[in-house]
């Protein structure tokens, strides 16, 4: 699984491999540079907000059917969404402009940027400390929809169409968050879409569905947890992908976004 808690926070790897090489960033432009501690302080603030502006304005545009359906999506600044090179073009954009006359700190500035970007971008590939999917395909588990049939999990793969199972609770913020936007992709027809509840009663679940006017072809109960312990989730809200023969493509832990939907509907 390539996300670890960190009690309850959920960080997916490259999102840490990013807060470390931004750490190893900042200490090596600290002493490497030479800058006055008044334009280090301005510079690395600044270097900071136009690397996350530029990452994102490159994640949105190239996600742009997303979030020309939901605009408001793109100050959601808490959901995944940044471009790497998007990133490292802002920062160099502001590197030229913070540091002009200082060629020398300038020179320095772009080469440790770029290392930076590089060594991010191997890491992300090679993954160290992450693993393989827990589960090659839909597992075969009996769980309860909310009216207490049994259902086999593995059944909900037989329909030709690819299958997105979705761990969550009532108490999940993110969970809540998400689930509208489950709806809408369920009702698009393209994907069968489940979603599971993780250790709760019957009562709270269908209570916060109705209210919510949330309605599921298949919402189903997983009161012992079983499921997320066998895709070893280390949190909800996690989310699983897997082809319409049942094997698993992709699994995100956290919350969703539009355009992380559109991206595995367009694969």
């Amino acid at each position: 699984m390539n996300a670890i808690a960190l009690g309850p926070v959920l960080l997916s790897l490259p999102r840490l491999y990013a807060l470390l090489c931004a750490l190893a960033l900042l200490l090596a432009l600290r002493f490497l540079l030479g800058l006055p501690k008044a334009v280090l302080a301005r510079y690395t603030t600044g270097l900071i907000l136009a690397w996350l502006v530029g990452a994102r304005l490159a994640h949105i545009v190239l996600h742009h059917e997303s979030y020309v359906l939901a605009p408001l999506d793109a100050i959601k600044l808490w959901q995944p969404g940044y471009h790497p090179v998007g990133g490292w073009l802002g920062a160099l954009v502001w590197s030229l402009w913070a540091l002009r006359g200082r060629w020398l700190a300038l020179g320095g500035a772009a080469v440790l940027l770029t290392g930076t970007s590089l060594v991010w971008l191997a890491l992300v590939s090679v993954m160290p400390g992450g693993s393989a999917f827990p589960v090659a395909r839909i597992p075969a588990l009996s769980l309860e929809d909310l009216d207490g049939h049994s259902v086999d999990l593995s059944d909900l793969a037989d329909g030709g169409m690819p299958v997105v199972v979705n761990l969550w609770a009532t108490w999940c913020p993110p969970c809540r968050r998400e689930m509208p936007l489950l709806q809408e992709l369920e009702a698009q027809g393209e994907v069968r879409v489940v979603v599971v509840n993780q250790g709760e009663e019957l009562l709270p679940v269908v209570r916060y569905l109705d209210e919510q006017s949330l309605h599921f072809t298949h919402a189903l109960r997983d009161p012992s947890q079983t499921l997320m312990t066998t895709v070893e989730a280390p949190g909800l809200p996690t989310t699983i992908l897997f082809d319409a023969d049942g094997t698993t493509r992709d699994i995100h832990v956290g919350e969703l976004t539009r355009a992380h939907l559109a991206s595995w509907l367009d694969d």
